[in-house]
C-alpha cells in the first residue's frame, strides 16, 4: 500500500526539476494519472497542475530545462520567480528527476545554485529520483550512484534517493520527508517581492487547460506501472494546467 497520508498538510506542493523535460513530465503524469504534461514538446515556461490524491490536494509545478548551459541568468531568474509564484506560499518537495549518464558536473552546480536561490532550506525538502532504467547486469545501480555529480547531489539532499523501479514507494518517501519537516514548506524569502506582485488570486497567464481524466497518461511514459496500484486512490474532478 502506497503511503498517501500527508497528515500534516492539506495541500502538497511539489516542484519538478531535472535534466530531461520528457522524463519530468512523465513522472508528473504518472503521479497524477492523467496526461496533463506534454512529454513530446518542451515548454519554455513553468506549468502548474492541480489534482487530488484521495482527500488531499496536490499541486505539481513542472519547470522548463533550467540546466541548459546557454540559458541566461535573466531567463533563469525569471523562471525561478515564476515557479515561486505558482507554488505560493512555497513548495513542500523538490523532486529532482535525473538521468545519471547525462548529469554533468556543470548541471550539478547549476541545480545546486537553483535550489539555493529558492531557499537555504531547499535541500531538506529535496528527493532525487533516478529516471534512467536500471541495467540488468550486477553492479549497475552502484555504478550510477557513484557517478560523481550524482553522488554529490544525493549527499546534498540528505541521501534521499529513489529509483524508478521503486515508484510505488514515492509517496511514502515524500510523506516521510514532509513529516520530518513538520509539514513546513520552503519559504522562498529571496523572491517575496515577486510573489507579492503576482499574488491576489491571479492564476497565471497563458494557457489554462482542463484535462479529461479519463484519457490516462498516454503512450509516451518511460516508467513502468508500479503506480498503477493507486488507480482507485486518485480522483480528478478538475485538473487545470497553468502556464506562465
Amino acid at each position: 500500500m502506497i503511503g498517501l497520508m500527508f497528515i500534516s498538510v492539506s495541500e502538497l506542493r511539489v516542484v519538478l526539476l531535472g535534466n530531461s523535460w520528457s522524463q519530468r513530465s512523465s513522472v508528473g503524469n504518472l503521479i497524477l494519472r492523467a496526461a496533463v504534461f506534454n512529454t513530446e514538446e518542451e515548454a519554455d515556461c513553468c506549468q502548474r497542475v492541480r489534482g487530488q490524491l484521495k482527500e488531499k490536494h496536490i499541486v505539481l509545478v513542472n519547470t522548463p530545462d533550467l540546466l541548459l548551459p546557454d540559458i541566461s541568468e535573466h531567463k533563469l531568474t525569471e523562471h525561478v520567480e515564476t515557479c515561486v509564484r505558482l507554488c505560493d506560499p512555497g513548495p513542500h518537495v523538490f523532486l529532482l528527476v535525473l538521468q545519471p549518464e547525462d548529469f554533468t558536473e556543470e548541471q550539478k552546480e547549476r541545480l545546486q545554485s537553483i535550489l539555493e536561490n529558492f531557499s537555504d532550506q531547499s535541500f531538506d525538502h529535496s528527493l532525487v529520483l533516478i529516471s534512467t532504467p536500471r541495467e540488468e547486469r550486477a553492479g549497475s545501480m552502484e555504478k550510477h550512484v557513484q557517478h560523481p555529480p550524482l553522488k554529490d547531489m544525493i549527499s546534498k539532499c540528505r541521501s534521499r534517493l529513489l529509483w524508478r523501479g521503486n515508484l510505488e514507494d514515492l509517496f511514502t518517501h515524500v510523506d516521510v520527508m514532509v513529516k520530518e519537516n513538520n509539514g513546513v514548506h520552503v519559504s522562498c524569502e529571496v523572491f517575496e517581492d515577486a510573489t507579492s506582485v503576482f499574488s491576489g488570486g491571479h492564476q497565471g497567464e497563458g494557457a489554462s487547460v482542463i484535462q479529461d481524466p479519463g484519457k490516462g497518461a498516454g503512450p509516451h511514459h518511460f516508467l513502468p506501472g508500479p503506480l498503477h496500484s493507486t488507480r482507485n486512490l486518485l480522483s480528478f474532478p478538475l485538473c487545470k494546467l497553468s502556464c506562465s
